[in-house]
């Protein structure tokens, strides 16, 4: 597994990152959409995510050097709050889940954080899937959560769970 921080934004990226984004929804992760989605449902959303300049886009290549993992390290827009980042859309291709890319992922945000100079990182994750124990044994802790905040469908809603992580 290879990180890139920052990596060029060519077509060809583009393309694969949003495949993953697909491929990742489809297969019931909760990376901000419900499905099923094709990649026309999500492009619009990932032009947006891809071209804050603000932001730091984490890739985990493959050994086939092809998208496998990635996220996005948001800045949070304040002054005030410049020592820490979001962590933003994590998600792993499902072709790779369950080889620890995940935590491989994860592990390299932290590293390109401590880089960029941040103290912390937070991020927010979705009730009832299971992922808030995963980032526990990545060491974030919870702060707190919103109930019922998330709708997938009407009658349908999570909780949405904050988390951070002191570097």
């Amino acid at each position: 597994m290879r990180f890139v921080l920052a990596p060029e934004m060519t077509t060809e990226l583009f393309e694969e990152l949003l495949d993953c984004w697909t491929e990742v929804t489809n297969a019931g992760g909760a990376v901000g959409f419900v499905p099923p989605v094709t990649p026309d449902d999500i492009r619009p959303t990932a032009e947006r995510a891809f071209g804050r300049a603000s932001d730091d886009l984490l890739v985990g290549f493959d050994e086939e050097d092809r998208v496998a993992c990635w996220l996005i390290l948001s800045d949070n827009g304040s002054g005030l709050r410049a020592h820490w980042r979001w962590v933003v859309r994590v998600m792993v291709h499902p072709k790779h889940q369950g080889k620890g890319y995940g935590r491989a992922l994860m592990l390299a945000a932290d590293d390109a954080a401590k880089r960029l100079g941040l103290e912390a990182l937070q991020l927010t994750c979705r009730g009832g899937t299971g992922v808030d124990a995963f980032y526990a044994s990545v060491g974030y802790h919870e702060t707190g959560r919103v109930p019922r905040s998330i709708r997938l469908s009407p009658g349908e809603e999570r909780d949405e769970i904050y988390l951070i992580k002191w570097l």
